[in-house]
């Protein structure tokens, strides 16, 4: 009898654990199945020379080796800047792939691409 019993608990539980997870795995491929090619993380900066390489550094780090699959890519564009900021961002663009610069007309204009797609 008690061996019944214990077949039907484990049974039970066996059950349980298989309808959730089918119910996960329906709600992921539901809610996280995006539609759109991804996100894209726009930076704007100015006169940031001394922290720029180390924010980007530590963003693309959480990116790559983090859960973020969705980040597509990260545009960054400089704002006039006085001091080396273009320079670093230039450099950093060319060691990561993620990484796209374009100047503050280019990036208006993508957002305007992406206002008048809604």
């Amino acid at each position: 009898m008690l061996d019944f019993i214990l077949n039907g608990i484990l049974w039970t539980l066996a059950l349980y654990g298989a309808f959730e997870i089918i119910k996960n795995i329906i709600y992921i491929y539901t809610y996280t199945n995006l539609k759109s090619d991804g996100i894209y993380i726009i930076i704007a900066t100015k006169n940031q020379e001394n922290k720029i390489e180390g924010f980007l550094r530590t963003m693309l780090f959480r990116i790559m080796y983090g859960k973020e699959e969705c980040v597509k890519d990260v545009i960054i564009t400089d704002l006039d800047s006085t001091d080396d900021t273009m320079k670093i961002l230039n450099k950093l663009s060319k060691d990561y792939d993620g990484i796209k610069v374009i100047n503050w007309k280019e990036c208006k204009e993508v957002i305007d691409s992406i206002k008048g797609a809604e």
